[in-house]
Parts: structure tokens; C-alpha cells; sequence
């Protein structure tokens, strides 16, 4: 094995900084504007000045109600600046932030707050949200049984019970105490040190109990200081997040924000993405592959559709850019003098107008979470938009890869951050050393020392290869190979991100361990489905019905006709069910950053797996 390693380690001469005394430096310009959010439907604006004082607030009250050093005080919320703020206020205050995804379940919430042992809960009142039970009343649920959480602090509404309080009352308490001893935030701040543990973030997962993640403020100062440096993302920036800040991804932008001072702009949510791209015009946004792949589909479904001479040529460029993506998987050359003119009538004004829909002043996209489509990939490279697509994990402070600006390899995720070290294992694991990489999981010895070696390599579970610029390619998670009964290996999710390509698909999930062949279980995406029932005449109340109507089945048959030809005979998919519901982060089958729990869904779907494999291979 041979350590790969893009760069030397950047001098760090500014010496690395606690994410406190980032904060307490940027608010040296107290009127500079740190964030931009929506309130009562309007975008304001908030100074640094302004971040530090209801930062300084909230600390001074969590220290009133008994908060101490080391203590764990846990934020189960949206995205949004008041996460942000109570996140300081927690490392201000000496203690341990533990992140909850504000998708977690009231069992999940209740594992997380026993095993971290949480003194203090903060957690937002979203009980409007028609999609789940709200995240208080989740709370409400199961807070008898998690009896070290001493206080709930209710952001809105009114608190009820001895164990709750509202965010109001603690902040009054707070600002007493501000007034009464000014310099105690500052001297409490100092006390802070680098290698202190930031927090504890468990681990989604696609399989097994989270784990929690020790991370530090040394591994964010150390992020931040990479992400400015290969120009990921820059002071004169303006940065949108909507990513769940309960997901080291957006701790990333998090950190990299108190670094360099650049605009964030919170959106108000995933599905107001793209009118608040428009509104805000951020230069850069981090995201994941669901939000490229529901792009991309958007305009083959809008352009395939639409009607005369338009809908004609957009659907004779498409064909040509299936040309084109084949030769660019393949590693061909593509010199077509009619995919020259495509670009002339078509893709230059489906640039112009995407450009439009998102924002109009995008200098760069950030992709992780997940893989990315190739596919996809090759279309906005097509366009001229720059997707950088990274590699990380939790136990990774995320990324510890990432294609750079001045040089994108699409199929890769970039050469190894300045400072990490990347090595391939003898059985094609992908192992990470440097100060990325946290300290170890919480309570857990055992899964630490299999997961760490002393010598400071961590063990990845995924599967990868480095190419002659030693930028990392990745072929799959090493639990996730699937193994047929004949013995071959079949990367899953290489199929699932082609089958995505398509708009009438919306998730599929590939089944076959052991098995003699591989199926597939696939959800469709609504809107697509009813437009091709409708053109047919034919209409259909609930989302269940679409999948049972044989137009739909006929169509998904034909996409996977269409995949099935480009694998070999053991990789192809011989039958298929289309769920009757989509697979979501509520319903348990998706992650917070929406990749597919496998485990998850082969347990819950268990007898419809079963069914499949009845009959031998059939056929649809």
C-alpha cells in the first residue's frame, strides 16, 4: 500500500482557532453583514455584531440553568441562523453540541439523548409541518425516558411541564447575566481549546445503531482553513445553505463561514430551493446529488415535452448528448459536427435559463453526501457550470477529498485535501489519515480501535482506487457489494444512480446478495408519471395507483431495458415493484443527505422482495 497525498501541508502559521474565537474575530467589524434570512417573509439582514450578542446571550443563559464544562447539550432543529447561534452558545458555554437530524424518529432521539447523556435539549416547535409529527411533540414523546435531560429549551411557543422552558425566558436570563459580568464571555471563550471535542454527531447511517462521532474544534479550524485555501469557497462569496446542519457537510460551510466572513444565506427549505436561489443570488452552494438529479430531470422532462419545433430539437439534442455522455464514459473522443450545432440552438439557451433559475450568479457547486451521476455530471460540465464533487465521512469532518476548481475529473472526488493522507488497503478499502479524522466514537472502545489504527488510519468502509494524478475514484461501500449466488460482485449503487438519470424515477434500491439475480424496488417521481398517464388520456387519484397502472410499469420496463444493456448479464436487473409510496427521510428508507438505508429497506420490504424471487427470473 502507498500513501497518496496531493499537496504538502499548508504552513500553519496563523495558527488553528476554536470556533469561538473565529466568531469573536469577525465580530471586530461588528456592523459587516454575516447572514441573510427570511422573517415574516421578508430577507434581513444580520451583522456579526449582532450574531456575537445573541450568541453571548444564550450562553450566559445556558450557564444559568446548569450547563457545565463537558456537559452535553443536544439541538434538535431545522436549519436556520438560531441553530447556528445555539451551537456557539454551546461551545461558548465549554460544552458538547449534539446535533439531532430534525428527520430522527422519537426512538432515534431518544437513543441519541440517552447514550450521549444530555444535560440540556434545545429543539424548534414545527408542528405546521403537515409532512411529520412535529420535532417538540417527538421530544414530548419520549422525554420520560430520557432521564438525564434536565431541561427542554422550546424555541416558540409556550413551554409546559417542570423539565421545559422556553428559549425567551433563557435569554432574559442570559442577557441579566451578560449585563452583570460583560468580560465572562470572553474569558469563558479563552478557556476553549483546539482539541477540545466540539461535539458528537451520530452517525445516520446506512446500516446498524449510530454511532457518535468525537469531532473537535481543531478538525472545523482545520476544514476551514483548507476550503479557503483551494478556493471552495471565499470571502467575497455568498453562500446558500439548506443543508441539515446536523450533517458534517454543512458544519463544513458552518466553519468555513466563521473563517472567511462570506454572506450565508439560509434557505427557508429544500422545497423553496430554487425561488430563493433567484431571490438571493449566492455564488456558491453546497449541496447533494438528489437536488442535481431533480434538475437535471426537471429540464429533460420540460424540454422532451414541450411542443412544435422546440420539443423536436430539444429531444434531437438530448440523443446526441446520450452520444456524447456514452463516448465520455467510455473515454472516446466526441467530434460531431451535429452535436456542434446542438450546442449553437439548444444547450446554450438551456444554460441561460437554468443560469437564471439559479440565481444568475453561480461561480461554483459543491457535491457530496452522496455519488453523483456521471450522467449528470457531464451535462452541467456541458453547460459550464463547475460541480465539484467531494468524498468524506462523518469520522472524516467531511471531506477529506474534492475535485478542485482549475481541474474537475468528473468520476472522481479530487485528490486528497492538503494535509490528508489517502491510502488504498489490499482489499481496495479506501483509508484516511490527517487532521481530519476525529478522535473516536463516543463510549464505544470497540468500534473505535476497529475503526482506528494507532498509527492514525482510518478504515473508510468504502471501496476505491487512485488514478495517475491521484485523484480517488470510488467504486462502492464495502458492505453494500453485493455478492450473488454466483459469485460475482455488483456495485449497487452504480445502477441506482443511472436508473435516476431517467425523470419517471424517483429512488430505486438493487437487491440481490446471495441471491441468483438481481431485482430492483423503485419509487416514481409523480409529476413525470401523471404527465405520461395524461397524454395517454388517462388520469389517476392517488400515488399509489400510478405504479399499478401498466403504462407505468411498461415505461419503468423499458427504462431498465435500456440500463440492462450497458451491464454484464450478471448485473442486470431481471424484475422489478414500484412502490406505492416514495421513500423519504419520515418513512425511515432515506438518509438525511437522501441516500437509500439499504438495510432498512431490505428489512421493511422484505416479503416484497421475497415475491420477486418467486418463479425464477420471469420477466415483465
Amino acid at each position: 500500500m502507498r500513501a497518496e497525498n496531493q499537496m504538502a501541508p499548508p504552513a500553519s502559521g496563523a495558527g488553528e482557532q476554536t470556533l469561538v474565537e473565529l466568531l469573536l474575530h469577525q465580530a471586530q467589524n461588528p456592523s459587516k453583514v454575516a447572514v441573510s434570512h427570511k422573517v415574516d417573509g421578508r430577507w434581513q439582514e444580520v451583522t456579526w455584531g449582532q450574531v456575537l450578542q445573541q450568541v453571548k446571550e444564550l450562553s450566559a443563559g445556558l450557564l444559568a440553568q446548569g450547563v457545565k464544562p463537558g456537559d452535553r447539550v443536544a439541538l434538535f432543529a431545522n436549519t436556520t441562523l438560531q441553530w447556528v447561534v445555539s451551537d456557539l452558545a454551546i461551545s461558548a458555554a465549554r460544552a458538547v453540541t449534539v446535533p439531532i437530524y430534525s428527520s430522527n424518529t422519537p426512538d432515534e432521539c431518544r437513543y441519541i439523548l440517552n447514550h450521549s447523556e444530555t444535560t440540556v435539549l434545545l429543539v424548534d416547535n414545527d408542528e405546521k409541518d403537515a409532512k411529520q409529527i412535529g420535532r417538540l411533540s417527538r421530544i414530548r414523546q419520549r422525554l420520560a425516558d430520557c432521564p438525564t435531560v434536565r431541561k427542554v429549551v422550546v424555541f416558540e411557543g409556550p413551554a409546559t411541564g417542570e423539565r421545559e422552558i422556553s428559549l425567551a425566558e433563557v435569554l432574559a436570563q442570559g442577557k441579566a447575566e451578560e449585563a452583570a459580568h460583560p468580560s465572562a464571555f470572553e474569558e469563558r471563550s479563552r478557556q476553549v481549546a483546539v482539541e477540545d471535542a466540539w461535539g458528537f454527531i451520530y452517525t445516520s447511517g446506512t446500516t446498524g445503531e449510530p454511532k457518535g462521532v468525537i469531532l473537535t474544534h481543531g478538525n472545523w479550524a482545520y476544514e476551514a482553513r483548507i476550503t479557503q485555501a483551494l478556493g471552495l469557497m471565499l470571502p467575497q462569496d455568498s453562500v446558500m445553505l439548506f443543508l441539515p446542519l446536523a450533517h458534517v457537510f454543512a458544519q463544513v460551510v458552518k466553519a468555513a463561514w466563521l473563517r472567511m466572513s462570506f454572506r450565508l444565506i439560509f434557505a427557508e427549505s429544500v422545497d423553496k430551493l430554487l425561488p430563493n436561489l433567484v431571490e438571493t443570488r449566492p455564488s456558491v452552494l453546497p449541496s447533494v446529488p438528489r437536488v442535481f438529479e431533480k434538475v437535471y430531470n426537471n429540464v429533460v422532462a420540460n424540454g422532451s415535452s414541450a411542443p412544435g419545433l422546440k420539443g423536436k430539437l430539444f429531444r434531437w439534442a438530448f440523443r446526441l448528448f446520450d452520444e456524447y455522455t456514452e463516448a465520455k464514459l467510455q473515454g472516446r473522443e466526441y467530434n460531431s459536427l451535429s452535436f456542434t450545432l446542438a450546442r449553437k440552438l439548444v444547450f446554450n439557451k438551456v444554460r441561460g435559463t437554468l443560469s437564471e433559475k439559479l440565481g444568475g450568479n453561480m461561480r461554483l457547486f459543491i457535491s457530496g453526501g452522496a455519488p453523483l451521476s456521471r450522467k449528470i455530471a457531464y451535462f452541467f460540465d456541458l453547460l459550464g457550470f463547475k460541480v465539484l464533487e467531494g468524498y468524506g465521512l462523518t469520522e472524516t469532518s467531511a471531506p477529506c477529498n474534492v475535485n478542485l476548481p482549475e481541474k474537475i475529473k468528473i468520476g472522481t472526488v479530487g485528490p486528497a485535501l492538503p494535509g490528508t493522507e489517502i491510502k488504498i488497503a489490499s482489499d481496495g478499502e479506501i483509508l484516511v489519515r490527517g487532521p481530519c479524522v476525529m478522535k473516536g466514537y463516543y463510549k464505544n472502545p470497540t468500534a473505535t480501535a476497529e475503526a482506528l489504527e494507532p498509527d492514525g488510519w482510518f478504515h473508510t468502509g468504502d471501496i476505491g482506487e487512485l488514478d495517475a494524478d491521484r485523484y480517488l475514484r470510488i467504486t462502492d461501500r464495502k458492505k453494500d457489494i453485493i455478492v450473488t449466488a454466483g459469485g460475482k460482485n455488483v456495485a449497487p449503487q452504480n445502477i441506482e444512480n443511472t436508473l435516476k438519470t431517467f425523470p419517471l424515477i424517483s429512488q430505486s434500491m438493487v437487491y440481490g446478495d446471495q441471491r441468483p439475480f438481481l431485482v430492483v424496488l423503485v419509487t416514481v417521481a409523480e409529476e413525470p408519471a401523471r404527465k405520461l398517464l395524461l397524454d395517454k388520456g388517462i388520469q389517476v387519484g392517488s400515488y399509489a395507483e400510478l405504479g399499478k397502472r401498466p403504462e407505468i410499469r411498461a415505461a419503468v420496463q423499458e427504462i431498465l431495458n435500456k440500463v440492462n444493456a450497458d451491464q454484464p448479464p450478471y448485473s442486470t436487473l431481471k424484475k422489478f415493484e414500484i412502490m406505492d409510496a416514495d421513500f423519504t427521510q419520515e418513512s425511515g428508507e432515506l438518509t438525511p443527505t437522501l441516500k437509500v438505508k439499504r438495510k432498512f429497506c431490505s428489512q421493511k420490504y422484505a416479503t416484497i422482495i421475497g415475491k420477486l424471487y418467486e418463479g425464477g427470473k420471469g420477466g415483465d
